[in-house]
């Protein structure tokens, strides 16, 4: 399954990265095309923070961000690698994403946003951040509705191992005296 995950990690980092550098290629900065009136427009920016510009003195902040996460996920997504094919994959979609929006801030520094919603005020965003969101849905979804258990710990530590052995101990000496009176029963019937 990892050489699904790594494929679309790599499919969701170069559709980002091709299409900022379409836009960046095409637009002059500010410039703004209807695709689908009064739903989407193309308006090419440069963000330098998040979502409407906000933290754009911290640009280090989201390098910082975005790297633990681009280390620590893929470790998690290796470790749970066999789980549900929804995991993986929206996993994955998350990783794509933040590796798409670090190589802007990293080697432009700032990320290309260019989509915007016309019908209402929203921030201008890109693939990268479609990636990331459509990803955190799809992992709610399996966290609700999948495998609620994922991150719980059902194995005991070595002090409870022995409550547990005397709880099966229990258990099982329990079970033996309730069948007692059956195999009683059993033996005065044979007799």
């Amino acid at each position: 399954m990892m050489i699904i995950w790594i494929a679309v990690i790599a499919v969701s980092v170069g559709l980002d990265q091709l299409t900022k550098a379409l836009i960046a290629g095409s637009y002059q900065l500010g410039e703004t095309h209807t695709i689908i009136p009064h739903i989407i427009n193309f308006k090419f920016i440069r963000n330098e923070g998040a979502a409407w510009g906000m933290f754009s003195d911290s640009r280090w902040v989201f390098i910082v961000i975005s790297a633990v996460l681009i280390i620590v996920l893929p470790f998690i997504l290796y470790k749970f690698r066999k789980l549900h094919f929804l995991f993986g994959f929206s996993l994955s979609l998350i990783i794509g994403g933040a590796i798409g929006n670090m190589i802007d801030r990293v080697f432009a520094g700032s990320v290309v946003d260019f989509i915007e919603f016309s019908f209402f005020n929203f921030p201008v965003f890109n693939v990268a951040d479609i990636c990331v969101t459509v990803g955190a849905v799809m992992m709610f979804i399996y966290l609700v509705f999948f495998d609620k258990t994922l991150f719980r710990s059902d194995k005991k530590t070595a002090g409870d191992s022995g409550e547990k052995a005397t709880d099966d101990t229990q258990n099982t000496t329990s079970s033996d005296n309730a069948d007692a009176p059956k195999q009683e029963q059993e033996n005065e019937n044979n007799n």
